[in-house]
């Protein structure tokens, strides 16, 4: 089916079409003139929560409404569909910059010389001094900027804000008039004789005051313009719904949903809201949708008020807005390291209820329904699947999975919960509020303020051990000297200095992110965000300062397996078999194994390999893991956040591996390093029950998410045989408490054929890492990266 013409009705498919046509990317200045013309005004006058509050709430006023003919659902981050803001105030772009973003071939956004103007005249002379990032390049170290340049590790928050904010039940319960009155009470309640921040706590809960009147207008105006164009339509059906439209948008935002409809409308203005106030990453998700929605639902379908094809078709309204949003432009390494239109807005399809009971119901399977009939990229699904699943639904969401275009992912309910618990949430949350957002990110959704710092590119941390602390990519000495790797005398040496070069490295990038966080926690609240995130209102502290009920910042590690087997090659080859010397295996890297070709050979054939099941290996694994948490995890920071490892790559994996040498497993320099915890590519050659055998020796409910790929060719999954087998894999791997499995589901000369004739493949969707995108908008090098990845069989 061309994906013009998906949908279950008229009415779906004609938005679809009109959603494709303008689905060219652009720059929206809208909110970045907005935005400047309030700091101009209030900036100096009153504190940061009350300027960002008068900001929001100046944007809501006046920012363009769009209402496309037939809409359901109404809402854009933009002035119109895939249309994206700027946010100055984080990320002040030059005028080159908007010409890369106008110019690239891929992930482009297009700028008009319209939109140069406004950027030259108005946004440059006001922010380019204030800009966060402007402030951070001058404040972080030396030692920190080195690092970050050679690719050791990147940071998110210098072009986004904290993120990974997921919707819990409360915006269905509550309007945002009455969540003003429940600010009023605290204001009311503050005790300014014996609490010495009561004033501070007052200035939040004011600017918490003004976004809930923003989002309040926002709504008053969409009905307002929905009524004016009922006043001038011809078509009679055109005109009874924009009617209704404006009732609905009476209703919602400023109440709470007591329809169907109503809910899904009060979720998608409060996602638009929290993605306007603050580019954060991975935007605004739903969490468990059918959860939220399965109320109103049985009711309206219990009065009559809609049948199933109406709640279907009102979802798929919804999917084709999350689709019109693409990720605000990104420049410079942020692109590199999350080079996609995608959002990463993540629904939690499935899970366990908050009494540990099976959450399965007839919305789950509308939401699958949607998501097979939609195939977009967004937004981004994935079903939770617990020993209380039913098997019927986790067979219906692999005949999806099976099609080969990335989704649903699969996520372990009982893994999550353990994880959740271990990192110090309470049962009650856990399992009530317990989700996966983003790739494969774990917390407690509308509780918890956990925040993605940055990439670790752990393999290359191990070169710099190799090369004395010298990067051969910046030519600069960035790392600690350790002495010459010739002159170890044992395994054990080696180890050592990996060890002390780990923690040379995220001690810099930790004191880095606490510099980070000072920033936002002083200069950028975020309101909105803390009104719908317990306990802020409750605390009159915002979101970005630890107001939330639960704080933790991630790590995120790339590139275990290359480490791993490089490790095994030396300790096996050097040490103990003593195949090689040291002054060998370095100089074949730095030949990129040219005229090595023995010692590629042993390297890269004749050496365990972790993805085999091989405990020689997987103990390597397992001994790094245990070192990134004895360095990583625990680390408080300055709003209360624990530091959290976890494994995705995005597409880091791919960057990271572009400013490294050879490695000393046989990877090439400049090829990308495998992605999450999946094995290299062509490493894992006994199975894929051998792969989840290796993946589940990493203790992955210590993590906050472990990413896992596998590959298989459509042939080996057909049938209902391919599901049963792709069904054992899941729980198998589940009941080892896995995190996350995900699949392509791809013939490898298909893609190969994509790559040379990239019009004839234009609909080809694949698995990237914990996100679906076009084939055609990757780079090469990421195609190239999929392209090779172990194509499984099961035995």
């Amino acid at each position: 089916m061309n994906k013009m013409h998906r949908g279950s009705t008229e009415r779906i498919r004609h938005l679809r079409e009109i959603s494709d046509k303008l689905s060219i990317p652009c720059v929206s200045m809208e909110r970045a003139v907005l935005l400047t013309e309030a700091y101009k005004t209030y900036e100096g006058k009153v504190s940061p929560p009350i300027l960002r509050g008068l900001s929001f709430k100046h944007i809501m006023e006046n920012r363009a409404l769009y209402i496309e003919k037939g809409a359901l659902i109404v809402g854009e981050k933009g002035h119109k569909p895939w249309a994206a803001p700027t946010f100055p105030e984080l990320c002040c772009h030059s005028l080159e910059d908007f010409d890369n973003m106008d110019n690239r071939e891929k992930v482009f956004f297009k700028v008009t010389d319209t939109d140069k103007k406004i950027q030259e005249d108005v946004i440059i002379p006001y922010w380019k001094d204030r800009a966060l990032m402007t402030r951070m390049n001058v404040i972080l170290p030396q030692a920190w900027h080195n690092l970050f340049q050679a690719g050791l590790f990147t940071e998110f928050l210098m072009q986004r804000g904290p993120g990974h904010t997921v919707a819990d039940g409360k915006i269905y319960q509550k309007g945002y008039s009455d969540f003003l009155k429940d600010i009023e009470a605290a204001l009311e309640s503050l005790d300014y004789n014996n609490d010495l921040d009561a004033l501070n706590k007052r200035e939040e809960l004011e600017g918490m005051k003004l976004v809930c009147e923003g989002m309040i207008i926002f709504g008053e105006r969409y009905a307002a313009k929905a009524r004016a164009l009922a006043e001038t339509e011809t078509d009679p059906v055109w005109k009874k719904e924009l009617l209704e439209l404006a009732e609905i948008c009476d209703a919602v935002p400023k109440h709470a949903p007591k329809t169907f409809r109503q809910a899904v409308q009060m979720y998608w203005f409060t996602h638009i809201g929290v993605t306007i106030e603050m580019n954060n990453w991975d935007a605004y998700s739903p969490g468990k949708l059918d959860q939220h929605l399965e109320p109103f639902y049985n009711t309206d379908i219990e009065e009559g008020r809609i049948t199933r094809e109406n709640a279907k078709e009102i979802l798929e309204n919804l999917w084709i807005q999350f689709n019109n949003q693409p990720a605000p432009p990104k420049v410079g390494i942020t692109l590199k390291e999350s080079a996609t239109y995608t959002d990463f807005c993540n629904i939690n399809t499935g899970a366990l209820r908050p009494d540990g009971t099976c959450g399965v119901s007839d919305v789950s399977y509308l939401i699958l329904e949607v998501m097979d009939e939609m195939k977009l990229l967004q937004p981004s699904s994935n079903v939770q699947i617990s020993q209380k699943t039913p098997e019927y639904f986790l067979r219906e969401a692999l005949k999806i999975s099976r099609k080969g275009w990335g989704q649903p992912a699969f996520y372990n309910s009982e893994a999550i919960i353990q994880e959740l618990l271990y990192l110090g949430k309470s049962l009650d949350d856990a399992r009530d509020s317990g989700i996966a957002s983003g790739c494969v990110e774990t917390g407690t959704a509308g509780k918890e303020a956990y925040v993605l710092t940055g990439y670790l590119n752990i393999p290359k941390i191990f070169e710099l051990v190799l090369n004395r602390g010298f990067d051969s990519y910046t030519k600069t000495q960035v790392g600690i000297d350790l002495g010459d790797p010739r002159d170890f005398t044992t395994y054990g040496e080696v180890y050592d200095a990996f060890y002390k070069q780990l923690k040379y490295v995220v001690d810099v990038k930790v004191a880095g992110n606490n510099v980070i966080e000072r920033m936002y926690m002083d200069h950028m609240p975020v309101p909105l965000l803390s009104v719908i995130t317990d306990d802020c209102i409750k605390s009159g502290v915002d979101y970005n300062a630890g107001g939330a009920r639960y704080n933790t910042s991630y790590i995120q590690c790339v590139g275990i397996a290359t480490l791993t087997d490089s490790l095994a090659v030396i300790k096996k080859n050097v040490f103990e078999d003593c195949k090689l010397e040291m002054d060998q295996l370095l100089a074949a890297c730095k030949a990129n194994f040219a005229g090595y070709d023995e010692i590629y050979h042993t390297v890269h054939n004749e050496t365990p390999k972790y993805g085999n099941d091989d405990d020689y290996a997987d103990s390597i694994l397992k001994r790094v893991a245990d070192s990134l948490q004895n360095t990583i995890a625990g680390r408080k920071t300055p709003k209360g956040s624990k530091t959290v490892v976890e494994f995705l790559p995005t597409t880091c994996h791919v960057y990271f591996g572009q400013v490294m040498e050879a490695s000393p497993n046989g990877r090439y320099a400049g090829t990308p390093l495998p992605d999450g915890i999946s094995p290299e590519k062509g490493a894992d050659r006994n199975g894929p029950t051998a792969v989840i055998k290796s993946a589940s020796k990493l203790d992955q409910l210590k993590t906050g998410g472990a990413l896992l790929n596998q590959k298989f060719s459509p042939a080996v999954v057909a049938g209902e045989d391919g599901i049963t087998h792709m069904a054992n894999l899941i729980r198998s791997y589940f009941a080892l408490d896995g995190h996350h499995l995900q699949f392509n589901v791809i013939e490898r000369e298909t893609l190969i054929k994509a790559q040379q004739n990239p019009k004839g493949y234009e609909n080809l969707i694949v698995r990237v890492a914990g996100y679906s995108d076009y084939f055609n908008n990757l780079d090469r090098a990421l195609q190239d990266e999929i392209i090779n990845r172990t194509e499984q069989v099961f035995s």
